[in-house]
């Protein structure tokens, strides 16, 4: 139980620095980006970007083994949360999730959503 519990702390530990690492540069790169807090079971993601046409991108950042889909999942959760909890129109929220890429520079991550939500496409 208890390598358990300290590989879980220490992956705790790992996404927590990555998502530190991922809000610093990103606002060096000059983008108005703030840190998000759990919410419990209505989380709202781990990061939101202002962008400049006052649409809101919530982040999902991940340092975890490769699960696409369900990392989808629950971007697409959260970007609903965040607009909800805030009395936004969902339209002027959009979600992605950004992977930290073993090796590589936070610029090198992935960038995960779906065709639908990239090109804006109506849900069918």
């Amino acid at each position: 139980m208890t390598d358990v519990a300290a590989r879980n702390r220490r992956n705790k530990r790992r996404g927590t620095t990555w998502e530190a690492e991922l809000r610093d540069e990103l606002r060096s790169a000059g983008l108005d980006v703030e840190r998000l807090r759990l919410t419990g079971r209505d989380d709202e993601g781990d990061l939101v970007v202002r962008l400049l046409d006052g649409r809101f991108l919530v982040i999902e950042a991940k340092n975890a083994r490769w699960e696409p889909g369900v990392f989808v999942g629950e971007a697409e959760a959260e970007r609903k949360n965040f607009a909800t909890h805030r009395g936004l129109d969902p339209a002027t929220v959009d979600s992605v999730v950004i992977v930290r890429r073993r090796g590589a520079s936070w610029r090198r991550a992935y960038v995960l959503t779906t065709v639908e939500r990239y090109f804006e496409l109506d849900t069918a």
